[in-house]
């Protein structure tokens, strides 16, 4: 009998805290921001950093090696096509071309020669077999075909002379272009950015394993592009002709207007190519081209980009606060006939949406969201502008279920609804 009484009393307690609990969690209220689905204009960006590069430069390298003599320019300097950059010692090239010249010549006389042997073999021949003709018996048939025989070696040995002329001349074309390359002229007009090599210095060649001595730059700095480093998961938003904002560190304070001009196929190399899998990062170069860029302007300064994606006018936008996910077995559909019924789907298990205020309650509402700009995205279908909804705080939120009782922070809400209700706008760039 004491056994009974004492389960009858532990059930009462427990029914009690049950009851108690369920009534604190009925009672429970959280305090919220809210905020009006308002008509804003959006942009939206894609930001990434970078350097400076001139649109059109050239690295000057050799393709002879030998020790520098002679570099009239400075870095910094502008010069115009067909300035000279600097001078190689041409000397043991000269020899070589002096060298060429003697073997055309020797191969030339032998050309010579073999003609005036291949000529006497050809009469020769052709007195034989006139003789030969009248039926004289003053030449047998061997004599004449040892003759003839004699001519057509004469004929094949000729035109490997002439072959040998055309070798001699290649060689010289060769050697003389070698000189030629001892003097390295400027390119194109433009300003001298790098100069890597003095007076004196050896020019190396540039090999498969040695990519060779950079001697110096020339660049033209009249149009001037931002090379930015674009991620994997942004890049395929940005198109050719996009226009750009960029920032560069050494002129603070200033903004520059670009174009899109050039995006990567293919990612950059790693700089550290130890790096795999997960920690690798994935980066594609987009080019910008300033249109005005300022006075003072040098390569490899660095610089931040804004890439101006897309924009909308006048849409209805939500705060990025306000934008939640639920479980999709935890939200039930209340069928709305003014709103279109959400697609369902086996595999979808998080619900993007907001919370609706409705007097003290709040009701989770689905919605499908189009581009983001810095603080709000656009709505494209689930609520209407006008509606209030919560906006914050982010611990609220997480807190909230549907149907839960909310009380309004008045402070903060209704400035915010009030600035949703006038459809204040984002853009201002």
């Amino acid at each position: 009998m004491l056994k009974a009484f004492i389960a009858v009393v532990v059930l009462g307690v427990l029914a009690a805290m049950g009851y108690l609990a369920t009534q604190r969690e009925a009672g429970r209220v959280v305090e919220v921001r809210v905020d009006q689905v308002g008509l804003r204009s959006l942009v939206a960006e894609v930001s990434a950093t970078g350097h400076i590069e001139p649109k059109t430069h050239v690295d000057i390298t050799t393709d002879v090696a030998g020790r520098i003599i002679d570099l009239p320019v400075e870095e910094g300097q502008d010069v115009e096509e067909g300035d000279l950059l600097l001078q190689i010692d041409p000397a043991l090239f000269r020899a070589a071309v002096d060298r060429a010249e003697a073997g055309l010549a020797q191969a030339r006389a032998g050309l010579a020669q073999q003609q005036a042997a291949y000529d006497q073999a050809q009469r020769d021949a052709d007195r034989l077999t006139t003789l030969q003709e009248r039926g004289t018996d003053f030449v047998t048939e061997a004599e004449v075909e040892q003759a003839v025989t004699g001519a057509v070696v004469q004929e094949r040995l000729l035109e490997a002379a002439e072959h040998q002329v055309e070798q001699a001349v290649a060689s010289l074309d060769q050697e003389r272009d070698r000189l030629g390359k001892t003097t390295i002229k400027a390119p194109m007009s433009g300003k001298i950015t790098r100069l890597n090599v003095e007076r004196g210095e050896t020019a190396i060649v540039g090999t498969m394993n040695n990519p060779g001595t950079v001697l110096l730059t020339v660049a033209d700095l009249s149009v001037m592009e931002a090379v930015i480093e674009v991620d994997e998961t942004d890049v395929t938003s940005i198109v050719i002709g996009d226009s750009a904002y960029i920032e560069i560190d050494a002129f603070p304070n200033q903004r520059f207007v670009g174009t899109v001009t050039e995006i990567g196929n293919s990612s950059i190399v790693p700089r550290n190519p130890s790096q795999t899998g997960s920690a690798q990062a994935i980066d594609f170069e987009v080019k910008i081209e300033l249109r005005a860029p300022p006075e003072g302007i040098r390569p490899d300064l660095s610089a931040t980009a804004d890439v101006i994606t897309d924009t909308r006018d006048n849409v209805p936008s939500i705060p990025i606060t306000a934008l939640t996910l639920m479980d999709a077995d935890e939200y039930e559909e209340i069928p709305n006939e003014n709103l279109p019924a959400r697609p369902q789907s086996e595999n979808l298990r998080d619900i993007e949406g907001v919370f609706v205020v409705e007097g003290e309650q709040v009701r989770f509402r689905p919605v499908e969201i189009g581009i983001a700009g810095d603080s709000y995205f656009e709505v494209i279908s689930g609520i209407e502008a006008g509606t209030t909804i919560v906006s914050g705080s982010f611990q609220a939120i997480r807190e909230l279920e549907d149907g839960g009782r909310v009380r309004i922070d008045r402070a903060a809400g209704g400035a915010a609804a009030a600035n949703g209700s006038e459809g204040s706008g984002e853009n201002g760039r």
